[in-house]
């Protein structure tokens, strides 16, 4: 297999990868920041620039998080902007496969590869969080256990869409029956120039690994070990033959982080302050009181942690259980390593990926895709707006002399920078998505 290295960044939601600061730092609702980000990404000859979305505010016992509330605009709005100010980057857009419909979201996806001539990518994501629905007519979340079923009939009739022209241009009737979606007409909107957008999709557990094999040509897998790495790789692209492809038609991208040093002393440093700047005490609390639900403001951040279970949440109970592991795993590390409320949520959520020399970086980089831990990586720049710069100005050329990544666009779809087939008007569009072939 290619040692290629494929890159992409991602805009991020007010997560707790990134930390708004600087003194010339724009605010994440205004087009600059997202201006800023894709000329970058382009400038160091990126493959994609990924929205992540959030289609509510992120909210505690009335309370909207601090970084929920500067805004969450919406993706493709942004990428439509976007594709005017680019010329070659991937433009791709989180949209939620529980609160949108196929006909709907196929065509504002179609929209879009005509408009950026094939730079179109959909990044697939299904909510399971009970208070989003609440945001929508229907008023209810997903099961856990229809969520992928779901995604996966989505997308086979998205793609179902997409293929409805004929090769001359006109369109013809369309028809789907299924278990969540029952529709027929006419698509308005004529075969995107890539055939597809190209579909992304996240997850590391064993039935979002299956239905990415099924639908995917991209995978945000976790990252972790090496050996992780390479044994998630190994699985995913091991599923792919059943459904009558191969390794080639996927790429395995882990969403990472990179914190850069003239030393690696110096790299471990910054590493930390963004820790403690990601984590502030009011964070740590409020962290924590969403896995407990009940209100820990009383609690010190300097001291210890609850020594109580997670209350359930009478509109989400089947997360109890994990919520009650996941608070005993955090008990336990807490003791074990003496670390103060605080300390053990900046242990346990302000994680980063790649810490050190742009040198041993790239290196890490580069070795990571020929040991075939991965195909590329989805860079979440932890200071923003600006801190894709110094990836691509200190790493990038690099790499470059290694021989692991482009050095000039080569293509003008997104397909050709991933270099992903075309996809037939066949095959795999016209049978279960989750169905292996025989």
């Amino acid at each position: 297999m290619s040692a290629h290295c494929h890159l992409a960044a991602c805009f991020p939601d007010a997560d707790t990868t990134t930390v708004w600061t600087g003194p010339v730092a724009r605010p994440p609702i205004a087009f600059s920041s997202f201006d800023h980000l894709a000329r970058t990404a382009e400038r160091g000859l990126f493959d994609f620039l990924l929205l992540a979305e959030g289609p509510r505010p992120r909210a505690h016992r009335g309370r909207i998080h601090d970084r929920d509330a500067a805004g969450r605009p919406e993706p493709l709005t942004v990428l439509h902007a976007l594709a005017a100010v680019t010329e070659h980057l991937g433009l791709a857009a989180t949209a939620d496969a529980a609160f949108h419909e196929p006909f709907e979201l196929a065509r504002k996806l179609a929209t879009l590869d005509h408009l950026s001539e094939g730079r179109a990518a959909w990044h697939v994501v299904t909510s399971a969080g009970a208070g989003t629905g609440e945001n929508f007519r229907r008023g209810d979340y997903l099961d856990r256990a229809d969520r992928y079923p779901r995604a996966a009939e989505f997308v086979a009739t998205a793609r179902r869409l997409w293929d409805s022209w004929t090769p001359g241009g006109a369109a013809r009737p369309f028809a789907h029956q299924g278990r969540h979606f029952d529709i027929a007409g006419e698509f308005t909107v004529p075969r995107p120039p890539q055939g597809h957008p190209v579909v992304i999709q996240a997850g590391g557990s064993a039935q979002a690994r299956e239905c990415a094999a099924a639908t995917a040509d991209v995978v945000l897998a976790p990252h972790g070990t090496p050996e992780a790495g390479r044994a998630l790789y190994a699985d995913i692209k091991g599923r792919l033959a059943k459904y009558g492809r191969t390794a080639a038609d996927l790429r395995i991208m882990p969403g990472v982080t990179v914190v850069l040093g003239d030393t690696a002393a110096e790299a471990q440093e910054r590493a930390a302050t963004i820790r403690r700047q990601l984590v502030t005490p009011q964070r740590a609390v409020l962290t924590l009181e969403r896995l407990w639900g009940v209100d820990l403001s009383a609690y010190d951040p300097d001291g210890p942690l609850p020594d109580f279970d997670p209350v359930a949440d009478p509109r989400d109970r089947a997360r109890h259980g994990e919520a009650v592991a996941t608070a005993g795993k955090l008990r336990a590390l807490s003791r074990e390593k003496g670390l103060s409320l605080r300390q053990t949520v900046i242990e346990t959520s302000a994680r980063q990926s790649f810490i050190g020399t742009p040198d041993a970086v790239a290196a890490e980089l580069a070795r990571s895709v020929r040991e075939e831990a991965a195909d590329g990586f989805v860079l979440l720049p932890q200071l923003m707006p600006d801190g894709l710069d110094e990836f691509v100005d200190r790493v990038v050329p690099l790499l470059q002399e290694r021989g692991v990544f482009r050095t000039a666009y080569e293509g003008r779809t997104l397909r050709s920078h991933l270099g992903l087939p075309g996809p037939a008007r066949d095959g795999r569009t016209t049978r279960s998505p989750l169905s292996p072939r025989t």
